[in-house]
């Protein structure tokens, strides 16, 4: 038996009502309690649940109706129930009123009076609800997160067709992770400012890339949510290639990082194609979609959350480096190596990246020598008759490097430093004269870059950071490994494609929120200095549709 009571006139929202609802199925008393607004989703839920009761039909959007399970139905319970559930609501209220005040609104009109530069509409009410606000939003030129779930496929489509003709964007439905201009909405996570945007139609998928990006001492310019539906076959990825363009302008995001539920084939290629024309390395990863390709032009593929954000890292250190040297275009790459199984690797990975051939007979120690490219291992038994091997006497790769000074058509020269005992007691040493001499003989329009990976710990005799501090103090690049070393070498002779001139998205810059739903929203963005107001949004007329329309017809 159900026993039930309607409280009229105290809207709520959902997540409060479903924390009160398992507060009271705690007691003793009874077996279970439902606590829900009187919307239609929610009677029907109701009934799916075996939660219903006849007295429900009079209940409207704006009533809390309450349904009561107990295993002695000889107990009247209805007044205990409800005498909880106003000390439940007293105490809601009562939080709400302490802490920093809040800015508030009871109308749309009378938020947007209170924040007139908002430029993005969170909205987290009831999914039947959502649409039409979300609407209104865009109508006014604002951008619009839609947090609630429970909105039709239709809606969806109208909405983010009829946002990106007005250059502006729908995050959502069901979009729970966004950070914005750094405004945390809805479920976000607090990450150090970095060169890394990233997308997602996932949204513990962003949380988790963007948590590991952390972990990896990197940080993001913005985290965009679109909502799971977006690149399915229906809605076709309307906001993902939004997204994309609003990256793609963004100076700050020097990387990109995609994150997507399996999308259908068609969008997918859609998405792909979008992103080949983005002048900015982007990692891709479509959870359970087959791609057989590790790389696709400006596209790195990656397969799982992990894989993508160690990508995006390892991509970020090299545009950190790329924007802090000059660009030596159409130039060629020399590599003096000291480690024979560094220069092979070197060679594999420049081969790969600049479509060239190895040399298979290392002849000379030379791993690859083709278009003007040259990487050699200087400890091959050719350079070390008579002689000891460079890790212990460097003189031969010092001179080696001094002569690339006259080799004007070498723009970038790769190097390893190698420590360690029985290894030179400051190879570092040798490396810098080398490259001052090689520097002395070039004139600031034909400069060399010399990009360095150290191998050997902090405990080496040599002490690894020592060694790396006094490369960089003269001017020397110091990357972390070889892949990344290889990559800044190649975007560093590589010219870069325009993408003429793009559109700039202002709520990147800055972001100004009207929270329409859970107030938690509200105070989470108040507490982050984020500009806000809280629409205590309810249902018009009580949730009568036809008066509703006529006073929006009168309106």
């Amino acid at each position: 038996m159900i026993q039930s009571f309607i409280k009229k006139g105290s809207f709520q929202d959902s997540v409060s009502l479903m924390l009160i609802s398992k507060k009271l199925s705690d007691l003793d008393e009874v077996d279970e309690v439902s606590v829900m607004m009187g919307t239609p989703a929610n009677k029907s839920l109701l009934t799916a649940t075996g939660f219903w009761s006849d007295r429900f039909n009079d209940a409207t959007p704006n009533d809390i109706c309450v349904a009561i399970k107990a295993h002695n139905d000889s107990i009247d319970v209805v007044d205990l129930i409800s005498t909880q559930l106003e000390d439940a609501l007293k105490n809601i209220a009562q939080q709400q009123q302490g802490g920093n005040k809040l800015l508030k609104a009871r109308r749309y009109a009378s938020a947007t009076e209170k924040l007139p530069d908002a430029n993005l509409v969170l909205i987290s009410i009831a999914g039947e609800y959502a649409a039409e606000l979300a609407e209104q939003a865009i109508d006014d030129n604002k951008n619009v997160m839609i947090f609630s779930d429970n909105v039709s496929v239709s809606d969806e489509i109208r909405l983010k067709t009829k946002a990106s003709s007005k250059d502006l964007i729908v995050m959502g439905p069901d979009c729970g992770t966004a950070i914005i201009a750094g405004a945390p909405l809805a479920f976000a996570n607090v990450i150090p400012k970095g060169n890394i945007g990233v997308i997602g139609a996932s949204g513990t998928g962003i949380q988790e890339v963007i948590s590991q990006i952390t972990l990896l001492n990197q940080g993001i310019t913005q985290a965009i949510g679109l909502g799971g539906r977006d690149l399915s076959q229906e809605v076709g990825g309307i906001s993902a290639l939004t997204a994309l363009k609003m990256l793609a302008a963004d100076e700050k995001s020097q990387v990109i990082t995609f994150i997507s539920k399996p999308p259908a084939e068609s969008v997918k290629e859609k998405v792909i194609s979008a992103m080949k024309l983005i002048n900015k390395p982007i990692v891709a990863l479509f959870l359970g979609s087959t791609i057989n390709k590790i790389q696709d032009e400006n596209i790195y593929f990656a397969k799982t959350l992990d894989e993508a954000a160690r990508l995006a890292c390892s991509l970020a250190k090299v545009e950190i480096a790329v924007h802090s040297l000059p660009r030596v275009t159409k130039q060629t790459i020399s590599g003096l190596y000291t480690g024979g199984t560094l220069a092979s690797e070197a060679a594999m990975l420049l081969a790969q990246e600049l479509h060239l051939s190895v040399n298979k007979n290392h002849d000379k120690g030379i791993m690859l020598e083709e278009n003007g490219h040259k990487i050699i291992d200087l400890g091959d038994d050719f350079y070390t008759v008579g002689r000891p091997h460079p890790m212990i006497d460097p003189s031969i790769r010092e001179q080696e490097i001094s002569k690339l000074g006259v080799q004007k058509s070498v723009g970038v020269v790769l190097l390893d430093l190698v420590i360690g005992y029985g290894a030179n007691p400051n190879p570092a040493e040798s490396i810098i004269a080398g490259y001052k001499a090689a520097c002395a003989q070039r004139s600031s329009d034909n400069p060399l870059i010399a990009i360095v990976t150290v191998t050997g710990s902090q405990q080496d005799p040599q002490c690894r950071s020592q060694q790396i501090d006094v490369l960089t103090e003269n001017n020397i690049v110091v990357m972390d490994n070889l892949p990344e070393a290889i990559l800044l070498a190649k975007k560093l002779i590589t010219p870069t494609k325009s993408m003429g001139l793009l559109k700039t998205y202002s709520l990147l810059n800055h972001i100004s929120v009207i929270n329409a739903g859970l107030r938690s929203f509200a105070e989470d963005l108040q507490s982050s200095n984020v500009p806000v107001v809280h629409y205590q949004w309810a249902p018009i007329a009580g949730g009568n549709q036809k008066l509703a329309a006529i006073l929006k017809k009168l309106n």
